[in-house]
């Protein structure tokens, strides 16, 4: 039985190294976008992942095919057609000097997918998992469309259905963002956030946290991961990413998930950032996996936090680890010695 994740991939263009836009006189091209990134950690895991998305026919969009190939994501589900892909450039930051993103992703073909692209009972067929995040119906009111008519085959099929939050205040306003994931959550069975999105998707927050002042309250998320799981009935577990924002170039890293028996907390890492975008994913990509393959919970989280603590060591927004080298992290060796 496979997984199967749900989304739109971009173009990422950036200046080299650490330049700002104003300094760039040439790009570097890498492929990314959340549920494709969940896609290929998940692969370099050793699953059986699909990605679906809509994508143009064109030398492009092949190469971003191939890119997904190579990883071994499995792109047959992917219908193409439409005008574009969505564009991002990003300008990566470094010590107290944060990074940018400009989005050129308007009438990509994902934006204007219709309900005639998706036989959803086909799409889902042998899936035994979905992953989404609420970057797809934040795209255009025809992604968040489509999203819940397979969303609603999804659970007709008894299909584990996981969602990252991901609120982007680029695409869409707090309001509409409530209005939609509301809708969408009562669908999800393990649900992902980071310190802020409950915040500004569903206005409620964790207690005695300052995020830009890199205070965290595990306390305070155990109590807030509560509240989510009373508003969302069907909800069996809960998770937050902790990030503590030293800089741009250094983070406390941690997690903590929150079920309707336990609380679980991860242990804490300092990361030093060579590329943190991706990391949400690659967190998110790590829980499924100990989820699925039955670590239990704690396992689970560790395996989680681990993964998405070497993501922020690899360029690009794809996470290159394997499960050897994610429990090794996990179980204790941080210490970064070259591997002879």
């Amino acid at each position: 039985m496979s997984i199967l994740t749900v989304g739109e991939i971009m173009l990422r263009l950036q200046p080299y190294g650490y330049k700002r836009f104003a300094q760039a006189d040439a790009y570097e091209a890498v492929y990314g976008g959340g549920e494709a990134n969940v896609a290929v950690s998940l692969a370099e895991f050793g699953e059986d992942v699909a990605f679906f998305t809509k994508l143009p026919a064109n030398a492009i969009a092949d190469k971003c095919v191939g890119e997904l190939r190579r990883y071994g994501v499995d792109t047959k589900k992917i219908v193409r057609g439409g005008e574009r892909m969505g564009i991002y450039f990003c300008e990566k930051g470094c010590s107290q000097r944060p990074s940018n993103v400009i989005y050129d992703r308007a009438h990509s073909a994902i934006s204007e997918i219709e309900p005639e692209d998706v036989d959803a009972d086909k799409l889902l067929d042998g899936v035994e998992w979905l992953h989404w995040t609420g970057i797809t119906p934040a795209i255009s009111d025809k992604t968040a469309k489509v999203l819940a008519i397979i969303l609603k085959a999804a659970k007709e099929k008894n299909v584990t259905v996981s969602c990252d939050l991901n609120f982007r205040k680029k695409l869409w306003s707090k309001e509409k963002a409530n209005k939609v994931m509301s809708e969408l959550v009562k669908t999800v069975d393990v649900l992902i956030s980071n310190e802020e999105d409950c915040k500004d998707v569903f206005g409620i927050e964790a207690d005695n946290s300052n995020i830009s002042g890199g205070k965290i309250s595990k306390e305070g998320y155990a109590a807030l991961g509560a509240k989510v799981l009373a508003k969302f009935p069907a909800l069996k577990g809960v998770a937050f990413t902790l990030r503590e924002s030293y800089s741009a170039s250094r983070n406390g890293w941690s997690a903590i998930y929150v079920t309707r028996e336990a609380v679980y907390a991860s242990k804490h890492y300092d990361i030093d950032i060579v590329d943190r975008v991706g990391g949400g994913d690659s967190f998110g990509a790590g829980l499924i996996y100990g989820l699925k393959n039955n670590m239990g919970e704690q396992a689970a989280l560790e395996f989680a936090v681990a993964a998405s603590c070497l993501k922020h060591t690899v360029e690009g927004d794809f996470n290159v680890a394997s499960v050897a080298e994610v429990k090794k992290l996990a179980e204790g060796d941080g210490s970064g010695r070259v591997q002879r």
